[in-house]
């Protein structure tokens, strides 16, 4: 019986080889011209070709061995993404139409006879968001390499036309808003956040170990993220600046930006603050944030009925539409900036422990993508994108606690708002698409061997990352 083979040659021809022999040297073209015996005869001339037969089938074996570590090694590991992410997602955005609903029912009624006047738009909001976010977490997030620099620039375009008198909604003394024709008003400073962290994410990722220079780190950083933060302060919008520059930092830290480097920007932030000089409401509010029972009816009444609603809320919670405060009669803003209070009044303590576990969870989850992603670019990504999120949630909630100034900020996922709400779940099917090929490493906290320490901390170092190979490879390796 002939075992038969294939061997690739120059030029993609395949020849057959069917093992050593004559039946291996017809595979070969024989010399012309000369005898079957002596040095030039037909015997020499078929141990010729025999070996040159055998050296042909080994070069093929070892090419095709060859192939299959290459295909291994190129081939990606897709598996199904982070479901524990996917759940508390989805909890905390059925949380939130449940509780606009309750918090803006009656005061809806009074202005438009309708009790779902603000909740429809809300559920709106809400289906499209998800729609995105099913669709992101199929996509490749490597593409979004490709459209970072257009995103970026679009971000800037957008917060520019939030000034232009004929485009932009002001609400509350703040042009906030952009406004163009019969589409609905859309928030910029949303998306800018989003394009900010896929921008950041490739730029740090292309940047790679000269992150953690001045000149080459520090500087184009600055040249980055000073344009979104400045023109977002300029509406004015305090709370979403801290949250677009306090995420910028995190994901610079993280890629290795220099702690020395950090401590400066902070300051130069500072001093260019007391510079600039904030607003006369603003400064009444961090007065007023030290001590609210100065002005309880003016500058300290949100404080004032924050508390309150938190506080008649106990342990168990007044029950669902069961609200003191008449469902945002006397709780301003009560179905966006200060929504978690009706939740503390609806549900109690318990009630609003939850919903801090959920967004901690979200955190714990979206760290461990990060540390487990295939490559910088989705590392740094799924970073930013869990920093931004849960460090809107703690300000939010900060602000109703009285742990920090009054700032207007939406809840993520719970708030009214449909550019939050749609944006935010976009962003979580970029984390979930990070999460199918994420690389399994032991430990949750089991860094990658590329991954070296510096200044006793993590580091994520550039484009110079070898091929990843997939879990089981890792795992036969290991074996």
């Amino acid at each position: 019986m002939s075992d038969a083979r294939s061997a690739r040659l120059p030029g993609d021809r395949r020849v057959p080889v069917r093992g050593p022999g004559r039946a291996a040297a017809s595979a070969v073209p024989a010399l012309r011209g000369q005898s079957p015996t002596g040095g030039g005869g037909r015997g020499s001339a078929e141990r010729r070709g025999s070996e040159r037969a055998d050296n042909v089938e080994r070069d093929g074996a070892r090419g095709r061995s060859a192939t299959r570590q290459n295909a291994t090694v190129l081939q990606r590991d897709r598996h199904q993404a982070d479901y524990a992410i996917l759940v508390i997602v989805v909890a905390l955005t059925a949380v939130g139409i449940l509780m606009v609903y309750s918090s803006s029912a009656m005061k809806a009624y009074i202005a438009t006879d309708d009790t779902l006047s603000t909740v429809g738009p809300q559920i709106a909001w809400a289906a499209l968001g998800l729609i995105a976010m099913f669709a992101m977490m199929k996509v490749d997030y490597r593409w979004l390499r490709f459209v970072s620099v257009p995103m970026y620039i679009a971000a800037i375009v957008l917060l520019v036309l939030v000034f232009v008198p004929a485009l932009n909604v002001v609400v509350g003394g703040s042009a906030r808003w952009l406004k163009v024709g019969p589409l609905p008003a859309l928030h910029p400073a949303e998306f800018a956040k989003l394009a900010l962290i896929v921008y950041l994410a490739h730029w740090a990722a292309k940047r790679g170990t000269r992150i953690k220079t001045f000149w080459g780190g520090t500087i184009p950083f600055l040249v980055i993220l000073v344009p979104v933060v400045a023109l977002v302060f300029k509406e004015p919008d305090l709370g979403t600046t801290m949250v677009i520059g306090l995420t910028g930092v995190t994901m610079f830290f993280l890629a290795g930006g220099s702690l020395v480097h950090l401590v400066l920007i902070g300051v130069a932030a500072f001093m260019a603050l007391v510079a600039v000089g904030l607003r006369a409401y603003q400064l009444t509010r961090i007065r007023t944030w030290l001590d609210p029972w100065s002005d309880p009816l003016g500058a300290g009444f949100h404080t004032i009925q924050g508390l309150l609603a938190l506080g008649l809320g106990g342990i168990l919670g007044a029950g669902l539409g069961e609200s003191r405060l008449a469902g945002g009669l006397f709780l301003p803003n009560a179905s966006n900036d200060y929504i978690f209070a009706i939740i503390g009044e609806e549900f109690g303590l318990i009630g609003a422990g939850v919903v801090i576990v959920l967004f901690v969870a979200l955190a714990y989850s979206g760290m461990r993508v990060s540390l487990a992603a295939p490559d910088t670019f989705g590392a740094l990504l799924a970073a930013g994108i869990t920093a931004w999120l849960c460090i809107q949630a703690f300000i939010n909630i900060g602000v109703v606690v009285a742990l920090i100034p009054v700032t207007g900020i939406t809840l993520p996922f719970i708030s009214a708002g449909g550019s939050s709400l749609t944006i935010s779940l976009a962003a979580v099917g970029i984390l979930l698409s990070i999460s199918r090929e994420t690389v399994e490493r032991g430990t949750w906290n089991d860094a990658a061997a590329d991954r070296r320490g510096r200044d006793g901390r993590a580091y994520l170092p550039g484009p110079g990352r070898g091929p990843v190979t997939s879990r089981r490879a890792r795992s036969t390796e290991r074996a």
